[in-house]
């Protein structure tokens, strides 16, 4: 079976009968059988996808298919779906099963599309690499010995790897885009409150939003069109009318593109990603468009103020995880303060207890307005710049990471050349903006790249 670009491809073969859903579900579990050693998927639903596949041929033939029918898609280990597994790729969740299915998991069921599986991501969906999940590293499949970038790894290299055509994943601080630019798929995080959280297992609940990942632009489309919108079960959600998106793909006014100096100056930029944005920017000054450097002062205050306020919430949600009511329980504990300690301790991974600590110490009394208030207003100042950016131009691009994929290992030693891998991709979250990662091309090592284009919420 051929590998699909788009659920547009796939609807025409079943149509003229050279597949069907339940071809392409066995297609899919093949291929996951064969790359098992990409450890992209923790669980995989074979038999109920297998009868999903066949109630969708059904309805296919009578004409009352959903939008996604003919959609196989995968999910990110942080999504709730009704007695399925939800560990957050981390052992204090053993053996835990979720109570009900999250609010886009649900409206991707309604339309039709067959969920495949939940995918290993980075513990919590903390990490840049896919290397901090307790079921180990998922695989480039461009280059095994490479990360597929995190926090969802998994998900990204399913798309990547024709294991799904489409997945969900998460993005905190760039947990979509830099995996799809490391993988060479399209990533999408939308404007924070575009998708409702309910049924996302927090991270940063002012960053958190559920991200897309997917080969073609129009998949992409079609599935926001169908999981976004207001949702009573989330108050942060937007009451904002969803647009069709699938149907304004089509593009033929000329626009106003920034792009910020500094991100091309920086020293971390790797020069065949920089050439390969400056190609892009050259390509669209000849296409007509207006291209123009701007400045960003702020951009050094972007991390800091990232890790602050993350690790801080991360801090507080994070405290319900303590063997009292589910997930891993020290069998060590003699009494209730033991218990908390020895379960957090034995449970959580060294990136997440990391995290929780300077969340932790950034929230003490001491430091409170040291930090996590100063940080907030930094937060708002790197809002309003980019919100003032994006009403004199139409669209912001940049790299979306400052190299390619790197090795496995290599940045496992020092978190502060493994949390730079995110230099270009907070902003978005810490504005609340929507961002989208697109192929831009392969470096000389045959490896992806990514263009990040960003427009106002």
């Amino acid at each position: 079976m051929k590998n699909y670009v788009s659920l547009t491809q796939i609807r025409e073969d079943i149509h003229l009968g050279n597949t069907s859903c339940a071809e392409l579900v066995e297609y899919y579990l093949g291929n996951i059988k064969k790359k098992s050693h990409l450890n992209a998927f923790l669980e995989v639903y074979e038999e109920e996808a297998r009868e999903h596949a066949k109630e969708v041929d059904k309805k296919i033939a009578e004409g009352t298919a959903g939008k996604l029918a003919g959609m196989v898609v995968g999910l990110k280990d942080v999504l709730c779906q009704q007695d399925k597994g939800l560990q957050a790729s981390s052992k204090i969740l053993d053996g835990f099963k979720s109570q009900f299915t999250g609010t886009a998991v649900q409206r991707l069921i309604e339309e039709d599309a067959i969920i495949i599986g939940r995918q290993n991501c980075d513990e919590f969906a903390m990490g840049s690499s896919n290397e901090n999940s307790a079921f180990g590293n998922v695989l480039n499949d461009a280059d095994n010995d490479r990360v597929p970038g995190g926090s969802s790894g998994g998900s990204a290299v399913a798309v990547q790897a024709d294991l799904c055509q489409v997945s969900l994943g998460s993005d905190t601080g760039g947990s979509v885009r830099q995996p799809a630019a490391f993988c060479g798929v399209i990533g999408l995080k939308p404007t924070y409150s575009r998708i409702s959280r309910y049924g996302l297992v927090a991270y940063a609940s002012s960053f958190d939003s559920i991200g897309i990942f997917s080969k073609s632009m129009e998949d992409n489309a079609l599935v926001l069109e169908v999981i976004a919108g207001a949702d009573e079960f989330d108050s942060t959600v937007s009451k904002e009318e969803v647009p069709a998106y699938s149907k304004h793909l089509s593009f033929d006014k000329k626009v106003k593109v920034a792009y910020i100096k500094e991100t091309l100056e920086s020293e971390g930029l790797n020069e065949e990603i920089k050439a390969k944005t400056l190609e892009k920017i050259e390509f669209l000054k000849k296409e007509g468009h207006t291209v123009e450097a701007v400045d960003f002062p702020l951009l050094e205050y972007l991390l800091p103020t990232y890790y602050i306020l993350t690790t801080a919430e991360a801090s507080s949600n994070l405290s319900r995880f303590d063997g009292v009511k589910y997930g891993y329980r020290s069998p060590a504990a003699e009494n209730l303060e033991e218990l908390y300690k020895k379960t957090r301790a034995e449970g959580f991974g060294e990136e997440v207890k990391r995290r929780i600590m300077l969340g932790t110490f950034v929230l003490s009394a001491s430091y409170y307005d040291a930090y996590y208030t100063k940080a907030q207003k930094v937060r708002r100042m790197i809002k309003d710049r980019t919100q003032e950016l994006l009403s004199d131009f139409d669209f912001i691009v940049l790299p979306t990471t400052p190299t390619s994929a790197f090795k496995i290992g290599e940045h496992s030693s020092n978190p502060l050349e493994m949390y730079l891998a995110d230099l270009f991709t907070v902003q978005a979250n810490v504005s609340g903006m929507p961002a989208i990662s697109i192929p831009n091309g392969t470096d000389q090592n045959g490896l992806p790249i990514g263009l990040q284009v960003m427009t106002n919420a």
